[in-house]
């Protein structure tokens, strides 16, 4: 029996945190060695950091990580081996590539085949694509000659493979031609960004990949909030044989994680051989060798056995990412809390939420964190600690209700923020005045609807901007996914902020996850936001304001539109023609309601992508983000669909002016 203890190794790094990335590269791979661990995978581009973006392209970027690659961690891997990430300046370009060390010996770079380039990735306009088969020589600073490349590692008999994450999700993977080498081990080390549910695909591949290629698979992957938007949930897995053997535990507040497991290597070379399919190849190009001894390692070692685990549900995965997403922003930035301007509806009751989730979540290293950061002490209670953390503002003008400041005040209490009450009336007032003197008439209601709402969401942004300046804090601004799609939000007012924690989720979900927080975390001041009809409560009473009145359409039907608009790219004949049958608050829509809706809803649309572009950092969630600095690009200025919603008329009511 030839088993093997295989190790994955979850990273939270920063780009260009030189001490720190290499810190904890070191603690992980201390730990590998405590453990006796055969071999260690670190995820993709972890010593220079995965979000670098543009700096790739700078020369001293890859000469740094060079650097710290030959200084710090070869030397560290003694006895064992390790695969680590950076990038590398070949050639006048510059690749993405994982260094394969064994026993204190540089011994290959394995180079990236396929570069993620869509959705939040951009790769290819940083690095370049490795040809299949290609293997060269590369020369290090100290004149040692490194083999580069399309390449396989022969350790003492057991062979080594490595898949670079995309590699792994594309249809003609590099694994395919290692097993026909007689692959025993591969090496997944990536930069797989979180999404909803994503966690299921990767299992599925890497089951499917060790039962597919008769090895063991061992899957690195990053951990926390890299570089801003992107939030990787540290998801590692080890699999043998088609099972999964071990997988680590995900958002840990750790700044770096460990997943161990026993893989038997000649249990999955039997497999191979009774594979009447399987057929080798003969050739060793591109195969490095290197002499080691295993012996006295099979028998350290058991199998571990298979292991599974259950997907925890896309309001508990919201709960988890974004609250690490916040935790690593507040870390990274230096800062010391956040403000928020809490009215008492859904959207900013949810970022209080998710702040004091930060604080409940948090644990070992991270409530440390905190602790001295808040200088509550250690042991420190949960509402003691967001009592530093976080500042609430409910901000009333002359059409703020009750029913909200009510709901805002127990929200705030329920969490332990500090909350104040600022009366902005007379701010408005003057304001307005300055404004009726401009133009040498009183304001109303009739002429200066959205101007008037306008300045009061524009009012409350000085009082909360300077909380946040004067406590060294960062602000939340609380715009959700379903706004930002028909731009209702006020730029410079309800949008103005470091960080938009909801950007990336539509109000629907928003206020499925509050009514099932509140029962999940016990926060029973929740009832009060749920309760409510959403509203911007910028109108007197008399209007009876809701958010739905003012846009024209209820929200399912906005997510509806927007999802079949952006991420399945249908015109609007075939939205129409997608949402004639359904239904809307229990009613079938006649063709004139329907396509009023549509026609709305898509002018909305393109008519508010400057609003878009102009949103503090969101976090990305799911491909329907509409971020268009990471996912979804559109014109600026376009023909806001005039021509095919006047074709669509046309075909639906003919020339009938309707």
């Amino acid at each position: 029996m030839k088993t093997l203890l295989l190790a994955a190794a979850a990273i939270n790094t920063t780009p260009k945190d030189w001490t720190g990335n290499c810190e904890k590269i070191l603690a992980a791979i201390d730990a590998a060695k405590k453990q006796a661990v055969d071999f260690v995978c670190l995820p993709e581009l972890c010593i220079s950091g995965y979000g670098c973006e543009d700096e790739f392209h700078a020369p001293y970027v890859t000469e740094l990580s060079l650097r710290m690659l030959e200084s710090k961690i070869v030397p560290a891997v003694q006895g064992f081996g390790a695969a680590v990430g950076l990038p590398l300046s070949y050639g006048g370009s510059v690749y993405n590539v994982i260094a394969v060390i064994f026993d204190g010996r540089l011994i290959g770079f394995t180079a990236k085949q396929n570069l993620a380039g869509d959705g939040i990735h951009y790769e290819p306009r940083f690095f370049k694509r490795w040809p299949a088969g290609k293997v060269v020589q590369t020369v290090l600073g100290n004149g040692q000659q490194v083999p580069l490349g399309d390449l396989m590692y022969d350790i003492g008999g057991i062979r080594f493979a490595l898949e670079i994450c995309e590699d792994a999700w594309v249809a003609g993977r590099p694994g395919i031609s290692h097993s026909r080498h007689s692959v025993d081990v591969i090496l997944n080390p990536s930069a797989s960004h979180f999404a909803f549910g994503k966690t299921i695909v990767r299992e599925r591949f890497v089951s499917e990949g060790s039962r597919a290629f008769n090895c063991a698979y061992v899957y690195a992957n990053l951990l926390g909030n890299v570089a801003g938007r992107a939030i990787y949930d540290g998801d590692c897995l080890i699999a043998s044989g088609g099972n999964i053997r071990a997988f680590s535990e995900r958002f840990s507040y750790h700044p770096w994680t460990l997943t161990t497991a026993a893989v038997d290597i000649e249990t999955n070379r039997v497999g191979r051989s009774r594979l009447a399919s399987y057929e080798p190849e003969f050739t060793d190009d591109g195969v490095v060798r290197c002499a080691v001894n295993w012996n006295g390692h099979s028998e350290r070692h058991h199998p571990t056995s298979t292991v599974s685990r259950q997907y925890e549900g896309k309001h508990a995965e919201f709960s988890r990412s974004v609250a690490l997403g916040l935790f690593d922003y507040l870390k990274k930035t230096r800062c010391r809390g956040y403000a928020l301007s809490l009215s008492g509806g859904a959207d900013s009751a949810a970022c209080a939420a998710l702040v004091a989730l930060m604080v409940r979540l948090s644990h070992d290293e991270g409530r440390n964190y905190l602790e001295q950061l808040t200088g509550t002490g250690s042991g420190a209670e949960e509402k003691a600690i967001v009592a530093r953390l976080l500042t609430c503002a409910y901000q009333a003008s002359a059409n703020s209700g009750e029913t909200t400041l009510t709901a805002a005040r127990a929200v705030a209490e329920e969490f332990g923020a500090r909350f104040a009450n600022f009366n902005i009336a007379p701010l408005v007032e003057a304001t307005e005045q300055l404004l009726s003197g401009y133009l040498g008439r009183e304001l109303d209601w009739d002429q200066d609807d959205i101007t008037r709402q306008n300045i009061q969401a524009r009012v409350r942004n000085p009082p909360i901007w300077a909380i946040a300046n004067a406590e060294n804090f960062l602000l939340i601004t609380t715009s959700n996914r379903s706004e930002a799609t028909v731009g209702y939000c006020t730029m410079d007012g309800d949008t103005a902020g470091s960080l938009a924690p909801v950007a990336g989720i539509d109000k629907v979900f928003l206020r499925e996850w509050l009514a099932w927080a509140r029962k999940e975390y016990n926060f029973p001041a929740l009832d009060l936001i749920t309760r409510q009809t959403p509203t911007a409560e910028l109108k007197p009473a008399t209007f009876h304001q809701t958010d739905e009145s003012d846009l024209g359409g209820s929200y399912p039907m906005i997510n509806r539109i927007q999802k079949l608009l952006v991420v399945e790219k249908k015109s609007p004949r075939d939205i129409f023609h997608l949402l004639y049958s359904t239904e809307e608050n229990g009613q079938h829509l006649s063709k004139e309601k329907l396509f009023n809706a549509i026609s709305r809803i898509l002018s909305l649309w393109s008519r508010s992508q400057w609003k878009r572009e102009r949103y503090a950092p969101s976090f990305h969630l799911d491909d329907e983000n509409l971020d268009p600095r990471t996912w979804c690009r559109y014109p600026i200025l376009s023909g806001n669909y005039t021509f095919e919603l006047a074709e669509l008329k046309t075909e639906l009511f003919g020339n009938a002016n309707k």
